[in-house]
């Protein structure tokens, strides 16, 4: 290991052991209760509601993936893909953000995903949180082994150490880090690295614009690569075996490949997944006052609209600074890693290139803790509390919840191992999952009074159920049908909850007479 790589691994150390501190710091407090440990006791400033949604939302995607979209194919995609995600953080805490803090509170205070809507529907069987229990296991187990592809990448490309050590390496440390402190470790951390991950990519972004000699080198290289720099049409690198030709130093490419209105309309619904986002609106449900979510909209819209914007730069800055260095999809989502490692790699200047790594590993915790914690919770609390075991204590709710824990671990490692894997298209499945499955039921829930257990189970099942149909079979027929699997099981998820709901009975007074009180409070 070089001079430049200790200083690196010694900066990443720092980082590290912040982040376990607060993890220590808050294992007391945690502990106390599941409610704290799973929602904080409902304490969260707006800052840190704002700060923490959004770095547990956007994850090593941020920093990898959507770099090297932009890197690998040009501005289109990972430009309709970003602007999305910003039009849907906004619509998100504009229009949920406050009636599901306060419903929750209605609806029997309700601390997890599925036990809102379980109570919201007054069920008398836990349907409803069994289904949704499930689900959210099922999603955020994918979710959490794109988190760990992220930690196996950076480490081994760092320290050019092997990929599957790495992968078991940074799977321990977030494991380590979320079985001590619960949801307010995660909030308090998950400040803390957004403001790492933002500080990371403007001071990669500086740097590269200043090392190109300005904007005027990297837009004109752009402008070069056919399709690479526009909006309707998309760079179409060739490649062989998956590897990108170069001749004489060229990366070589071929006609613009053209980007329909139908593409960019399924891209765009990349927003409607937040709507049935657990991790980002659970901090909806633990803000400590309804008052403050206004404050945390503008501060959680600010933060991601300079962050996607930043991030989707680089993958073009990156392409005009090392056109050859990454020669397949997988290996270009490294841009962020080399832009790094090659702009601050003199004098002591590799220990802050060690901080922006800290960047990518924030954006990886602050993901990977959120989703690890909130499937724990769906079985501790929702399941083995709320189904096979309901007078469980405690003590016992949050020992299964550390179970769990890491047994999930276990098979998100298991599910990363491929080193090839591609994040943005693992984040891309389960952002659908979630999308489609809880987005339109959150929606009818806090909107629809006519909504009933009936469309609730139908909508939850149907999204899910398309978005596995679409991927793996329908949009294999190519074509119109070749979108992204959100925007059909949203709508379709939508569907069943009407119709359904309109052919069985109507919600019974309570459920009707709750909805207005909750409504007459906007």
């Amino acid at each position: 290991m070089n001079t430049n790589e200790i200083l690196i691994l010694i900066a990443m150390c720092i980082y590290m052991l912040a982040v376990i501190s607060i993890g220590v710091v808050y294992a007391k407090r945690a502990a106390q209760s599941s409610e704290n440990y799973f929602l904080g006791g409902r304490g969260l400033g707006p800052w840190v509601t704002a700060m923490s949604a959004e770095a547990s939302d956007m994850s090593g995607w941020l920093l990898m993936g959507l770099p090297g979209v932009a890197y690998w194919c040009g501005l289109a995609e990972a430009f309709w893909t970003a602007a999305g995600l910003a039009v849907g953080t906004y619509l998100n805490w504009l229009i949920v953000s406050k009636r599901l803090r306060r419903y929750s509170i209605k609806a029997n205070n309700s601390i997890t995903l599925p036990e809102f809507f379980s109570n919201r529907f007054h069920e008398k069987k836990p349907v409803i949180l069994t289904i949704a229990a499930v689900f959210i296991l099922v999603f955020f187990t994918v979710y959490a082994s794109s988190c760990l592809v992220t930690c196996g990448k950076l480490f081994s490309t760092l320290f050019g150490t092997p990929y599957i050590a790495m992968l078991i390496v940074g799977a321990v440390f977030v494991l380590l880090y979320t079985w001590l402190g619960g949801f307010l470790a995660e909030s308090a951390s998950d400040f803390m690295q957004a403001i790492v991950m933002i500080a990371a990519l403007s001071i990669v972004g500086i740097l590269g614009v200043s090392n190109a000699g300005g904007f005027a080198g990297i837009i004109e290289n752009a402008k070069n690569i056919p399709g690479f720099l526009e909006f309707f049409n998309i760079a179409s690198p060739i490649t062989e075996n998956g590897v990108q030709t170069v001749i004489n130093g060229v990366p070589q490419f071929g006609d613009a490949a053209p980007y329909s209105l139908l593409t960019i309309c399924s891209l765009l619904a990349w927003g409607l997944g937040y709507f049935g986002m657990p991790q980002v609106l659970l901090r909806f449900m633990a803000i400590r006052s309804e008052e403050e979510l206004t404050r945390s909209r503008r501060i959680a819209t600010i933060w991601v609209i300079i962050s996607l914007a930043v991030a989707v730069f680089i993958g073009v800055l990156g392409r005009h600074l090392f056109p050859t260095a990454l020669s397949s999809a997988s290996d270009a989502e490294n841009i962020f890693i080399l832009l790094s490692e090659n702009l601050l790699s003199t004098g002591i200047l590799p220990l802050f290139a060690g901080f922006i790594m800290a960047g990518i590993l924030a954006a990886t915790i602050s993901s990977s803790d959120s989703y690890l914690l909130i499937a724990a919770s769906s079985v501790a609390k929702n399941l083995f509390q709320g189904v096979f075991k309901k007078d469980a204590t405690d003590k016992q709710v949050m020992m299964v919840s550390r179970i769990t824990l890491v047994l999930i671990t276990i098979i998100a490692t298991l599910i990363a191992l491929d080193e090839d894997s591609i994040i943005f298209r693992i984040v891309s499945f389960a952002w659908a999952g979630f999308g489609a499955t809880f987005g339109p039921i959150m929606l009818f829930s806090l909107f629809w009074k006519r909504t009933n257990q009936a469309g609730a189970i139908a909508g939850m099942v149907g999204g899910a159920g398309m978005v596995f149909l679409w991927k793996l079979v329908i949009s294999k027929l190519g074509g119109i049908f070749a979108i992204y699997e959100l925007l059909p099981a949203f709508i379709f998820s939508a569907i069943c909850i009407v119709v359904v709901s309109l052919l069985t009975a109507a919600p019974s007074k309570d459920i009707q007479d709750e909805f207005d009180a909750v409504k007459a409070n906007a």
